[in-house]
């Protein structure tokens, strides 16, 4: 599974990328977890507020730190 957390790397951008961690972690899930911080790379991807959370090239959420276990439901979904 490859988790993407697009954002400039602000404060909310961190904690997303936090959730993410645990909520893999917690369900054993192995997972790639990358910080897409290049503007161009986000903006490919359709998103145009941050941070967003993309699963398997998919995103999922935008404009919205998720929980870890709204993002441990996303990825048990």
């Amino acid at each position: 599974m490859k988790i993407e957390i697009l954002g400039i790397g602000c404060t909310k951008c961190k904690q997303l990328t936090a959730n993410a961690e645990a909520a893999a972690k917690e369900l054993n899930v192995c997972a790639e977890i990358n910080k897409i911080e290049d503007i161009n790379k986000i903006i490919e991807y359709g998103v145009m507020i941050t941070p967003a959370l993309a699963i398997d090239g998919k995103v999922v959420s935008a404009g919205k730190v998720l929980t870890k276990d709204e993002i441990k439901k996303i990825i048990t979904e």
